[in-house]
């Protein structure tokens, strides 16, 4: 019986590891293709000189972005070419357009949910889109423009799991998520008879899950349906969502200026459809239709 659990997980695993790899150029398996992405027009003669971070990206001709690589639909990066893709990438891009940068030449840092913050007071990137929740604590450490998408916590368990349906039902079981993440504290917080289990990575948490190693996965739902629709005959989410992740583009605290102008970019490309043609190639082809945008909160600066 263990034999055969194992081969089944082996075999499971090879095909996400297929899913996520392809020829140069080409999309992971249920992507989206170059050509059915949307083109964003970029800003002529757009100046934001008092945005430090601003005049190191015009000066060096192009934005440096921290991102996921590893979730479905929204960060996800091809391991063969190196591209990135997803709705978070679509984001990046769309507001680089805005701020009269070419979207075409970003460059992708891949950063964990543990060193985001820490990635944006040194520096090493100019801002951060990657289901990054908007939060009070945050808010001291760094800036943020948004939000961009209302997401929730979830659970994603194995097809064959019927007993866990929501929070309530994770006393004793192993539940895995990314190390700093609001979902983990969440856990840790309010079920605490949960036996918990971080790594840096959600990806590393379903392969954990696909080989009976723990018991559910969490995250914002948005992530976790990405997922459960690579391999939909293995995985689940169950239960509804049980709070509210706002996602937001992390900033350098001190630049109100850039986080203002991304905020005016945001509320721009909702107004002409870019968001929701970025989100139909992109999240959208996960079969959940795209939902109304939240409310663009323009805090005063602090």
């Amino acid at each position: 019986m263990l034999r055969t659990t194992r081969l089944f997980a082996a075999l499971v695993l090879t095909a996400l590891a297929t899913a996520a790899c392809g020829k140069e150029g080409s999309p992971p398996t249920k992507g989206p293709a170059a050509g059915e992405l949307p083109k964003y027009q970029v800003a002529e003669g757009f100046e934001l000189t008092k945005s430090g971070t601003w005049r190191k990206a015009k000066s060096r001709g192009r934005f440096v972005v921290g991102a996921k690589e590893d979730q479905p639909y929204l960060g996800e990066k091809d391991p063969a070419s190196g591209r990135y893709s997803g709705f978070d990438i679509e984001i990046a891009k769309m507001v680089s357009a805005s701020l009269g940068l070419d979207p075409g030449k970003i460059s992708f840092k891949t950063i964990a949910s543990a060193n985001r913050e820490t990635a944006l007071q040194n520096g090493q990137i100019d801002y951060y889109v990657g289901t990054y929740t908007i939060n009070d604590l945050r808010k001291k450490l760094v800036g943020f423009a948004g939000p961009y998408y209302m997401a929730g916590q979830g659970l994603l368990v194995r097809h064959d799991e019927d007993d866990i349906k929501g929070p309530r039902d994770l006393n004793g079981k192993r539940v895995c998520s990314a190390a700093g993440s609001t979902p983990y504290q969440r856990i840790k917080q309010d079920y605490p008879k949960a036996t918990l289990v971080a790594y840096d990575t959600y990806s590393v948490c379903v392969d954990n899950l696909l080989t009976y190693q723990v018991d559910a996965v969490t995250t914002d739902d948005a992530i976790l349906i990405g997922y459960a629709a690579k391999v939909p005959d293995e995985l689940k989410l169950v239960g509804k969502p049980f709070s509210k992740e706002p996602y937001g583009i992390g900033v350098p605290r001190g630049d109100t200026t850039l986080r203002l102008a991304i905020d005016d970019a945001l509320a721009a490309r909702e107004k002409n459809g870019d968001w929701k043609k970025a989100y139909d190639a992109t999240l959208g082809l996960s079969g959940v239709p795209a939902p109304k945008p939240p409310a663009i909160d323009r805090y005063p600066a602090s």
